[in-house]
């Protein structure tokens, strides 16, 4: 990995990260994806760059044989560390482009962040062919990725366009799609590529993959921002939140707007 991509996530700062605040919004929705796309329990899940198993722990929990492979050593320990009722089938420090499991030997795959960490178009493609060699016919991949204008929006609602460095930095992931964080200011994110919603679904019909999506993670509700927790926290205020998200999840004029995309490619 790229040395700067391991320095942002030694942090130690993913593993609570979707699970208070602002970022429980990202963690519901993609629930929620889940369970409308993956096979029934208990099917067998590779959680490839599962981090500290904010998913996988959920999903061994209702029943999944969940295998967890990150390749940053804080979430390996990390995962190894949770205690349980429902302990994950094994956590390996691994590569999504080289997986360390038999072809066939899966019904789904997550991808719930490598492809926005590999930034060359190759390196995406061989990610998903590994996702395609290890699944079972019939089994599904979900991909995420990050909207190629997620930092466009966050300077906007967040009042960072006016720093000169980080208004250069929209401009070159808007024309290439190429995030760098040079300055390595903490919320500005780290290396990454940020996919247009169209090419995330090519990249997976390029694999093999018959795909479903991308539909909006987000959508509408991120642009609350700074009063989105408060909104999160009421229930009334979180459902409408939440409803307005799902009836507009696939509308390809929001589709930019999403801070991630989510996509089900499955395989024939």
């Amino acid at each position: 990995m790229d040395e700067e991509i391991t320095a942002y996530y030694d942090r130690g700062r993913e593993q609570g990260r979707l699970t208070s605040g602002a970022g429980r919004l990202e963690f519901w929705r993609t629930t929620e994806l889940l369970g409308r796309w993956l096979p029934a329990a208990p099917a067998t899940v590779l959680d490839v760059g599962g981090a500290a198993g904010v998913h996988a722990f959920p999903l061994a929990e209702r029943g999944y044989a969940v295998h967890l492979l990150d390749p940053v050593e804080l979430h390996v320990a990390q995962a190894r560390a949770v205690e349980t009722t429902a302990p994950l089938a094994s956590v390996l420090r691994g590569d999504a482009r080289a997986l360390p499991f038999p072809d066939g030997s899966a019904d789904a795959v997550l991808l719930l962040g490598p492809l926005y960490h590999l930034v060359e178009a190759a390196d995406r493609l061989l990610a998903l062919r590994e996702a395609f060699r290890v699944l079972r016919p019939g089994g599904v991949v979900v991909a995420a990725a990050i909207s190629r204008w997620g930092s466009a929006l966050d300077g906007v609602v967040r009042g960072w366009i006016a720093d000169e460095q980080f208004a250069a930095v929209v401009e070159e992931d808007l024309r290439t799609g190429r995030h760098r964080n040079d300055s390595r200011r903490e919320r500005w994110f780290t290396t990454a590529y940020f996919h247009r919603p169209e090419e995330l679904a090519a990249e997976l019909s390029t694999a093999g993959f018959t795909v479903d999506g991308p539909v909006a993670v987000e959508g509408l509700a991120g642009l609350a921002d700074a009063h989105l927790g408060e909104l999160l926290d009421d229930p009334v205020s979180r459902e409408r939140l939440l409803g307005l998200v799902r009836a507009t999840e696939r509308e390809p004029a929001l589709l930019g707007v999403a801070g991630h995309l989510l996509a089900r490619g499955s395989r024939p």
